[in-house]
């Protein structure tokens, strides 16, 4: 049935309504800015514990006071050698966890014992740098570490006499990001906390400002 002209004007008016709005939704979203939040445990680290750490060592320039450099996650997955997958399962944990694409490790040097090859994926690592590593850090400390069972503090003899510590996570599954329910072999990793501090009493102060649960 033809239209008539009353209905023609009809849907002329409504596809100029159409075509204002998607006008104004482009306006709009040409004029967004996505606001930045400000990293909680940045903050903290520079109005709490700098001056904690200036006052106790009696530091002459703010600078001097160690500071978090960055947090290196790195896991062996040994298994991959008969399972090739096992990797990739990893891989999507650790972008879970932390947010960022990890690198594949392969292995430098073959092994027969092992049937293990050069070449081969034998491991999975990840480094944190800036917002990244102090959001990782604030979920670590208050989120994963009291979901972890018989937990009785960490030990704070796991310095490396330069101003680095490094602890071990027997389970990923402490991270709420992890879906239980997809996983196919629990896994462990390593934390490595890496500073400027040049003696470990002063990374030990800063690791424990920051709220890393230490046994003593």
């Amino acid at each position: 049935m033809a239209k008539t002209k009353q209905d023609r004007k009809k849907d002329a008016d409504v596809s100029d309504k159409k075509a204002k709005g998607k006008k104004g939704g482009t306006e709009t979203d040409a004029n967004f800015k996505e606001e930045k939040v400000p990293v909680r445990l940045l903050e903290f680290y520079r109005t709490k514990i700098v001056p904690e750490l200036i006052k106790k060592y009696s530091y002459k320039n703010p600078m001097q006071a160690p500071k978090l450099t960055k947090i290196v996650l790195n896991s062996g997955v040994g298994a991959a050698v008969v399972d090739p997958k096992l990797i990739d399962s990893t891989v999507k944990d650790y972008e879970a966890i932390t947010g960022q694409k990890p690198t594949v490790v392969k292995a430098k040097k073959s092994v027969s014992n092992f049937k293990l090859r050069e070449g081969m994926n034998i491991g999975v690592r990840v480094t944190l740098r800036n917002d990244r590593m102090f959001e990782f850090l604030d979920r670590l400390i208050n989120v994963a570490i009291p979901r972890i069972r018989d937990f009785r503090g960490l030990s704070d003899k796991s310095f490396d006499g330069r101003g680095n510590y490094s602890m071990g996570v027997k389970e990923q599954i402490i991270f709420p990001e992890i879906n239980v329910d997809g996983i196919t072999k629990i896994t462990g990793m390593d934390v490595t906390f890496v500073t400027t501090a040049k003696t470990d009493e002063e990374a030990y102060d800063l690791l424990k400002g920051f709220g890393i649960p230490f046994n003593k």
